[in-house]
């Protein structure tokens, strides 16, 4: 029995775990190009905000709402989406990270 919930705990964390597709094929190719910061503002506007980083560079982040549930009483709880860009002292991107809500 004890096995069992251990092996069905494991499947929904790794489940939970999993990278988005529609992101990955957004993100990937831009980083793998090194897209430039004047990029990501035409392409997705403005960042909901921005921070120097350390060693220079900047980090921008977007929130966005990524779909929702449906309340029991009505209305729907939207699932929000925190997508993080860490751009280089050249001001290229470098990485990207994502929410779990994405």
């Amino acid at each position: 029995m004890s096995r069992s919930v251990i092996v069905l705990v494991s499947l929904l964390l790794l489940a939970g775990c999993a990278s988005n597709p529609y992101l990955e094929q957004s993100l990937k190719p831009a980083a793998q190009r090194h897209e430039s910061k004047d990029w990501f503002e035409k392409e997705w506007g403005k960042p909901s905000g921005a921070s120097k980083r350390f060693w220079g560079g900047e980090t921008w982040t977007y929130y966005r709402i990524a779909g929702g549930t449906q309340r029991i009483l009505g209305g729907i709880n939207p699932h929000e989406c925190e997508i993080t860009l860490y751009f280089n002292k050249e001001g290229t991107l470098d990485d990207y990270s994502y929410s779990s809500g994405c």
